[in-house]
């Protein structure tokens, strides 16, 4: 039976429970949907998302190696064009961290894709130091590699960042000096990576962006197989009781959803006002950033991604208690709703602090997820788990 035919029959099932049994908010004890497939479902989509992910990634290297071997203009910005759509698919993948899985395990490439905030400075020149950075101190630093580069990351500090999204973002943009109320991101000009052009060391600037496009899609690739059919954490993950893989699966959504969104990556930039502790603050992309983070929560809830519409969370919720899962539904649309309302950009959005007018509409948007964090957890506990436990 498909998922609609599925959702009909069970509407009309409990449509029937209601009204024979005086408003009963528990659903039919006979379940048509099992733990084992929703868990088998969320390996499907994980393996799909981190799969277009890097494909994605892999335009962007592209393209990166097309401006890089001819920095102009127009292949310039074609590199900044494909980073902001790899962001689009890596965004939802942020939906499996926090799970146990391999993303962020002893081994995990997470803080080699992903990780923030960047210190600068410690990758390439900043306004008032037009020779700070690896990148312009090839005394110290001959030769920039892969090896090289992945151990360079966290070395000192964690906001010693020297690959991934974010490193690469930087490389792309350059700081973000203008006012929030600009609306416009980091200005770097392409001259930058032209001999004889705008700053210094241009050809260890393009070999430094080279080497983190390529790092980048090895990490996905280590991601991809390591999802995919027979891959070593999918069969790790499918041998899990149904129970555990289920608790899991729920502490990666409600991490996310309850803290870490809410709090590290909205809540911290809106209390300070400060640009510099946005997601995305060199490209001004945070605010998609939010949004994508918010629909990899939604589509694992949901059980959806791409032509995936499989088993779900929300399906035992809504065969476990019919209030959960209205309240649930509830939550989602608002969370949507107020977070399609913030301003952007969001350093603008933010520059007033929480008293002013966009500050308070990201608050409120703080407030949605986070009860979105409750509803969730609340679904969880009527179908027999308890993610904290």
């Amino acid at each position: 039976m498909n998922k609609v035919l599925l959702r009909t029959s069970l509407f009309l099932l409990i449509g029937g429970l209601i009204f024979s049994c005086n408003n009963d908010d528990n659903a039919s004890t006979d379940s048509n949907v099992t733990k084992k497939e929703v868990v088998e479902n969320y390996a499907n989509i994980a393996y799909a998302n981190y799969k277009q992910a890097y494909d994605d990634a892999v335009v962007l290297e592209t393209a990166i190696n097309t401006f890089t071997n001819a920095p102009t203009q127009a292949n310039f910005d074609t590199a900044k064009s494909k980073w902001k759509q790899s962001r689009e698919s890596y965004g939802t993948t942020e939906a499996f961290r926090f799970a146990n899985g391999p993303i962020d395990d002893e081994n995990g490439p997470e803080s080699l894709m992903n990780a923030w905030p960047l210190d600068e400075n410690y990758i390439d020149y900043v306004e008032g130091a037009s020779t700070s950075g690896i990148i312009n101190n090839p005394v110290l630093f001959p030769i920039i590699d892969k090896a090289f580069l992945e151990a360079q990351n966290e070395n000192g500090g964690e906001k010693n960042i020297s690959v991934g999204y974010h490193a690469i973002e930087f490389l792309l943009w350059g700081q973000d000096l203008t006012a929030p109320s600009e609306k416009k991101a980091g200005l770097r000009p392409f001259t930058d990576y032209v001999v004889g052009g705008t700053a210094a060391n241009p050809l260890r600037r393009a070999a430094y962006l080279k080497v983190c496009a390529d790092l980048l899609t090895d990490h996905l690739d280590y991601m991809v197989n390591q999802w995919k059919v027979d891959g070593t954490y999918r069969k790790t993950f499918l041998a899990l009781s149904d129970d555990q893989a289920i608790k899991n699966i729920y502490l990666g959504i409600t991490t996310l959803v309850s803290a870490e969104l809410p709090v590290e990556r909205m809540y911290v930039a809106l209390g300070n006002a400060d640009q510099e502790d946005e997601h995305s603050c060199f490209s001004d992309n945070t605010h998609r950033d939010i949004a994508l983070n918010l629909q990899g929560v939604i589509n694992v809830y949901q059980g959806k991604y791409g032509i995936i519409d499989g088993p779900s969370l929300e399906d035992l919720v809504m065969q476990a208690n019919v209030a959960v899962y209205n309240d649930t539904n509830v939550a989602v649309n608002a969370s949507l709703t107020k977070v399609a309302a913030i301003q952007t950009p969001f350093d603008l959005a933010i520059s007033g602090g929480i008293d002013s007018v966009e500050g308070a509409k990201v608050n409120v948007a703080v407030v949605a997820l986070k009860n979105l964090g409750a509803n969730l957890l609340a679904g969880a506990v009527k179908i027999g788990i308890i993610v904290n436990g």
